[in-house]
């Protein structure tokens, strides 16, 4: 059976700098109507930084929306015309001052799509070299280094609450056991 939903109406919320919010009436695949809450944003990228010893280089940042310091992977929007591959090169920049000699996709996830229109891209940063963080104005985080195998158990225990790190590193995993890093 099809169960896509057809737009009626479309109403403006709010438009910001991060997300636009907007609320459209649809037509369900059994002829009733529903009200469906989106936001919309313009997508990012998130990188999991791994050095040669199996370290892993995250962030440390507070998060308004729920009252937490949380540890991330380097992660941040896209700018306009921005491909993924160079949002993730240049949030890794930014804010841990680290470079990578080698990038591996680790596929594209929707966080919230019951809600959200925002599509993040995960890599996989290896051959990293050090440099000097540029933190964007009001982004304050501390990077801090753990071994791999303590981040993925952080991450299998719900230690790590933030879906797109957990996930990264996840996925890195297997590429990681077969480099010999994990």
């Amino acid at each position: 059976m099809d169960f896509t939903e057809k737009k009626i109406s479309h109403k403006d919320i709010f438009k910001g700098n991060v997300v636009h919010l907007h609320v459209d009436t649809v037509s369900l695949s059994d002829g009733s109507e529903a009200l469906r809450e989106i936001a919309e944003h313009v997508g990012g990228a998130v990188v999991l930084p791994v050095d040669d010893a199996g370290g892993v280089y995250l962030v440390r940042q507070f998060r308004y929306a729920v009252g937490q310091h949380l540890l991330e992977a380097p992660a941040g929007a896209l700018n306009a015309g921005e491909a993924p591959l160079v949002c993730a090169m240049r949030e890794l920049a930014e804010e841990t001052g680290l470079t990578a000699r080698n990038y591996e996709f680790l596929g594209e996830i929707y966080p919230s799509p019951g809600y959200c229109r925002e599509a993040l891209h995960l890599y996989l940063a290896t051959g990293l070299e050090r440099g000097e963080a540029q933190l964007d104005e009001g982004e304050l985080l501390l990077t801090e280094k753990h071994r791999f195998d303590e981040i993925f158990q952080m991450a299998l225990k719900g230690e790590i609450k933030d879906a797109k790190t957990a996930l990264a590193v996840l996925r890195a995993a297997p590429y990681l056991d077969r480099k010999g890093k994990n």
